[in-house]
C-alpha cells in the first residue's frame, strides 16, 4: 500500500511532537504542542482567604504562573497526614516545584523528596535541606525588630502584648527579636505574649487581645493569620494599636494598625521558581530578609505622623544596617552564614 505525501507529512510531524515531548524537561511532562511545561504546587496550612501568611502565598504562586507561565496548583491542608499525602501525590504527577508553605511542612518532605527526584520541594520557614530540598528562611526577625522599637516608644502604658497562633520557632525569634527592639527605645517596656492554640479562629483571636489588653497593653504585635482579624476587631473597639504581618495588611484596620512586618512572597516565589525552571537549583537553606528586600517594616501612611520622630529616625538606621549586613543584634537569632545561601537577586 502506498502512503500519500499528506499522510507521510502528518507522521512526521506526529513523530516530531512525540520526540519534543519525550525530551521535555526535568519532570518528563509537556503541553499539548510538545513544549516542556513548568508545574507549580502549593500546600498551605490555612485559608488564603486570611490577607496574612496563606494568601500571600497564593500571591506567590499566581505570580509564578503570570511571569513564569507555571501550571499552578494549591490545596489548604488540614493534617500532617495530609502534607505528606499531598505531597507525594505532586511528585507522582511530576510536577517542577511543589511548596509547603510552613515550619510544619518539614518533616514530610524530607520523608518524600527522596522517591521524587525530578520534583524540587521546598519548606518556608523550614532548614530541611536534600538533593532536591531546600528550606527558606525567612528573617522576619529583622524587621519585627524595628517594629518593636517603633511600639516601646508608641506605648502609653509601657505594656506590650505579643500573640501568636501557635508556638513555632520562627514566631518565637521574631517576638523576641520584637522584645529587644522596644527595649532598645523605652528600657521599661514590659511584654505580654499569648498563643491562641490555632491559626484561625477569628472569634479566639479576638478574646486573647481583649484579655492582653484588660492588662494594660495598649499595643500589639501580632502573627496569627486569619485569627489576626480578630484582634485587629479588638484593636479597633478598645482603640489601642497593633501592627499587621507577613503581608501588608495596613488596610485591613488602618486606625490602628502602626505598620506591617511583610515578608514578600511573590519576590521570593519568583527568585526560587527562576532557579527550578532555569536547572539551576541546588538543595540549601536559602536565607531571605532585609537585604535581600523580601523582609521588611511598610509603615501606615494613616499612622506615620504620630510615630516619634527619634524612634523612626532609630528605626530606619537599623533598617540601612541590616540592608549592609553589618546589625549584629539579632546574631543569635538568625541562620549563620555557612548554612544560609541567599538567591542570587533577580534580574
Amino acid at each position: 500500500m502506498q502512503i500519500s505525501p499528506a499522510l507521510r507529512a502528518l507522521a512526521l510531524a506526529a513523530a516530531a511532537l512525540a520526540a519534543i515531548a519525550c525530551g521535555g524537561d526535568k519532570t518528563g511532562t509537556a503541553d499539548s504542542t510538545g513544549a516542556p511545561t513548568f508545574r507549580v504546587a502549593l500546600l498551605t496550612p490555612g485559608p488564603i482567604s486570611d490577607k496574612s501568611w496563606n494568601g500571600g502565598a497564593y500571591d506567590g504562586l499566581t505570580a509564578l504562573r503570570d511571569a513564569l507561565g507555571a501550571q499552578i496548583s494549591h490545596i489548604q491542608t488540614k493534617t500532617p497526614a495530609d502534607f505528606e499525602e499531598n505531597f507525594r501525590q505532586y511528585g507522582a504527577q511530576g510536577y517542577s516545584l511543589v511548596v509547603g508553605h510552613g515550619f510544619e511542612f518539614q518533616d514530610a518532605a524530607a520523608r518524600v523528596a527522596p522517591s521524587y527526584p525530578k520534583t524540587t520541594f521546598v519548606v518556608t520557614s523550614g532548614r530541611v535541606t536534600g538533593a532536591n530540598l531546600a528550606g527558606v528562611a525567612f528573617l522576619f526577625e529583622e524587621a519585627s525588630y524595628q517594629a518593636g522599637m517603633i511600639a516601646g516608644a508608641m506605648t502609653k502604658t509601657n505594656k506590650l502584648g505579643l500573640i501568636a497562633g501557635t508556638e513555632l520557632p520562627p514566631v518565637k525569634a521574631s517576638f523576641e527579636a520584637f522584645a529587644r527592639g522596644a527595649r532598645a527605645t523605652n528600657p521599661r517596656v514590659d511584654v505580654i505574649t499569648s498563643y491562641i492554640g490555632n491559626w484561625d479562629d477569628v472569634s479566639a483571636g479576638k478574646e486573647q487581645a481583649l484579655a492582653q489588653i484588660s492588662r494594660g497593653v495598649d499595643v500589639i504585635f501580632q502573627n496569627a493569620d486569619a485569627a489576626g482579624l480578630g484582634i485587629f476587631q479588638a484593636a479597633r473597639e478598645k482603640k489601642v494599636l497593633a501592627f499587621g504581618t507577613n503581608a501588608n495588611q495596613n488596610d485591613v484596620a488602618p486606625d490602628v494598625i502602626v505598620g506591617s512586618v511583610v515578608i514578600d512572597l511573590p519576590k521570593a516565589f519568583l527568585l526560587i521558581g527562576r532557579e527550578v525552571k532555569q536547572g539551576t537549583f541546588t538543595g540549601r537553606v536559602i536565607s531571605l530578609g532585609v537585604k535581600e528586600d523580601v523582609v521588611r517594616l511598610v509603615l501606615n501612611p494613616a499612622l506615620e505622623t504620630s510615630i516619634p520622630a527619634a524612634a523612626r529616625a532609630a528605626s530606619d538606621s537599623v533598617g540601612a544596617l541590616l540592608r549592609a549586613g553589618t546589625f549584629t543584634a539579632l546574631r543569635d537569632l538568625t541562620v549563620s552564614a555557612d548554612s544560609a545561601k541567599p538567591l542570587p537577586k533577580a534580574p
